[in-house]
Parts: structure tokens; C-alpha cells; sequence
């Protein structure tokens, strides 16, 4: 059995405080509470220089549970290994920090049966709020929460039938936008390249607008082509016969009568990791060189798509994760309007795969 090392100090208490302050435990938790309105400035600076000289730290777990709130939020996210989750990550953190909450972060991995047990799990841990950026969560799964229940808000993506709060990119405006950049540089066959998407809003928002684009080109052809990420076969048949249509289309534009024309191919890629995964693909096949083939745009903005000069659609990540906490902040303290949607813009980085 393990025992106390000996000699080990004891953590000071209230009533340690109190003792060394001469006063009582209740005007120390005044004090905590911030109720210094109701202390002399006598008292106050005792209670400060007895803080001080024990180093009292509060239990703020304890206090917290006393008054009937923990300052626990629970984040559930679909997928840790996205740049895009870890950099909203990154703005949740700093507002918990900032408005003193404690994030418990669960990660799904991608599988709807874990995104089902980690909601239950964060119920019975009776958290404040939950911020939800989960694959394929439904609105059954998501009961206990939102209206009526624990406050809620989504990122990225919303849930048929969940009236709640959600953050994060103007998925029409971010994709008209990179439509546009595509068709001003030239390229007249845009093939939008997305995971499956008919369980994820944001995915739909991004493939349905792309289609809306296009009619404002009308010299300009587009199709959808569905990556598999998840299954190795399917993603490498899905490669080969894109790689196929590739080169015919490479051949129809090789050089006339010694003029050469460039390929007018676009890749627009959904988000990042179809991005690295088309990208590593060309790569592979082409060589460095690969840009001179075909263009490549993804929405998402990873580190590594400056080294491989990769043209962007870059989401205000940071902000998207901190205003989802500010959301959720409000909701924890009583807001009552109706379920609101934060809508941020996204910006072109462009650089070497999108230049003629």
C-alpha cells in the first residue's frame, strides 16, 4: 500500500486561512466568490496576505460542485489526426481559459458507435455544455443535449432535427470563392473531389454549392468524384480511373502546329486530407513536377500545403473554436433566444498549384 512520502507538506485549507486571516471560514468564501463588497478593506488585505503566505489554492472542483456547477465542457470530435480539429482545438482551448471552464476532450476516431458512447459518457459526468464536431452523430444520439437538455453547440456541421447553436465556415461563400479563383485562372473542368458526404452537412454544403457555381460558367464543366479515405481498394480504383480521365484530358491539349496549350484540369479538393491524399498521389505518379499537370485548390489550410505550394481556402479555425465556446458560455449562463448560426468567412492563399 502506498503511503505518504514523509515530511511531504500538507496543502493549506480554508480553515487554515481563516486561522492565519482571524476570521471565519465564511468570510474567506466571500472572498473567493468575489462578494468583497460585503468584507472591510481591513479584512480583504488579511485574507490577501494569508493566501499569500500559505500559497492557498482553492479547490475549485469542490466549490464549483457546491453551487451546483463543475466548469466542465465536453468536446466531442470526430477526428484528432485533421489539422483542422487540433487548430479549433487551439481557440477552445483559449476561451475555456479565458472564461474558466476546464474542456474534457473525447475523441471518436471517426466511429459513430464511439461518438454515441463518448455523449452518454459526458452526460454522466454531468458536464456544463457540450461542443459537438462528430461525423455521423444523429439527433437521437444528441437528446440529452441542446434544447432541453444540456446546452449544446456544433462545429462545422449541423444535425437534421438538432435546433442549436452552430459555428463555423460559410460553406456557400468559401466555395464560390474558390470556384471563381479556378475559373478567372482559366481551368474550364473543375472535378470537385469530396469523402462521402451524405451524412456530413458541411460536406453536402460544399459538393451542392460547387454545382450552384458552375451555372454561372456555363463554358465550364464540373463533376463530383467521391475519395474513400477509409478503404484502401476503393481509394486506389478510385485514383487509377481518375488518373485515366486525367491523361485523356492532358492528351486533348497537347501542343498543336508547335503551339502548346496547358491543361485546363482543376482539382478542388473538400478539405485537407483529400488534398494530401491527391496530392501524395500525384506526387507518386508525376513526380515533383506534377503541378504542370493538373491544378490542385482545397479548402483547409494545413502547414504543409505552403511547403507543397498548394492554393487554399483558409478557414478561421481559432476563431471558429473560440466563438463555439463564447456560444456555449452564454447558453451555461441562461441565453434564451432562438438557435443561432455563426457563419465565418474563409480566405484565398494562393499560390503555385492554381498558377497558369
Amino acid at each position: 500500500m502506498n503511503t505518504p512520502t514523509a515530511g511531504a507538506p500538507r496543502r493549506a485549507t480554508i480553515s487554515d486561512v481563516a486561522r492565519e486571516a482571524g476570521t471565519g471560514k465564511t468570510s474567506i468564501s466571500r472572498y473567493l466568490n468575489g462578494e468583497l463588497s460585503v468584507l472591510s478593506p481591513q479584512l480583504r488585505a488579511r485574507i490577501e496576505a494569508a493566501i499569500e503566505r500559505l500559497d492557498y489554492q482553492p479547490n475549485q472542483m469542490a466549490r464549483g460542485l457546491k453551487r451546483g456547477r463543475n466548469r466542465l465542457i465536453g468536446m466531442l470530435v470526430a477526428d484528432l489526426t485533421n489539422p483542422y480539429s487540433v487548430e479549433v482545438l487551439q481557440g477552445v482551448e483559449a476561451a475555456c481559459h479565458a472564461l474558466g471552464y476546464m474542456p474534457l476532450i473525447c475523441h471518436a476516431a471517426n466511429e459513430v458507435d464511439m461518438e454515441r458512447r463518448f455523449v452518454q459518457l459526458l452526460t454522466t459526468y454531468r458536464v456544463e455544455g457540450v461542443i459537438v464536431n462528430a461525423l455521423g452523430v444523429s439527433e437521437e444520439t444528441l437528446r440529452p443535449v441542446g434544447v432541453g437538455g444540456i446546452p449544446a453547440v456544433l462545429v462545422d456541421r449541423s444535425v437534421e432535427g438538432l435546433v442549436t447553436d452552430m459555428v463555423g465556415l460559410d460553406n456557400e461563400g468559401a466555395t464560390v470563392l474558390a470556384t471563381r479563383h479556378l475559373v478567372e485562372r482559366g481551368f474550364d473542368r473543375l472535378w470537385f473531389v469530396v469523402q462521402p458526404f451524405e451524412r456530413v452537412s458541411s460536406r453536402r454544403q460544399r459538393e451542392a454549392a460547387f454545382h450552384r457555381a458552375l451555372t454561372q460558367y456555363p463554358h465550364v464543366s464540373g463533376r463530383t468524384v467521391v475519395l474513400e479515405l477509409g478503404d484502401a481498394d476503393e481509394l486506389a480504383q478510385t485514383l487509377a480511373a481518375l488518373d485515366e480521365e486525367l491523361d485523356a484530358a492532358i492528351v486533348a491539349h497537347e501542343p498543336r502546329d508547335g503551339v502548346a496549350v496547358a491543361p485546363r484540369v482543376a482539382l478542388f479538393a473538400a478539405n485537407g486530407p483529400v488534398a494530401l491524399a491527391l496530392a501524395r498521389h500525384l506526387n507518386q505518379r508525376h513526380g515533383a513536377n506534377w503541378q504542370k499537370r493538373v491544378a490542385l485548390l482545397s479548402i483547409d489550410d494545413p502547414e504543409w500545403a505552403e511547403l507543397a505550394g498548394i492554393t487554399t481556402i483558409r478557414q478561421p479555425t481559432y476563431d471558429i473554436g473560440y466563438r463555439a465556446v463564447e456560444f456555449l458560455h452564454e447558453r451555461i449562463d441562461g441565453a434564451q433566444s432562438g438557435a443561432r448560426d455563426c457563419l465565418l468567412p474563409g480566405e484565398l492563399i494562393e499560390r503555385a498549384s492554381t498558377a497558369r
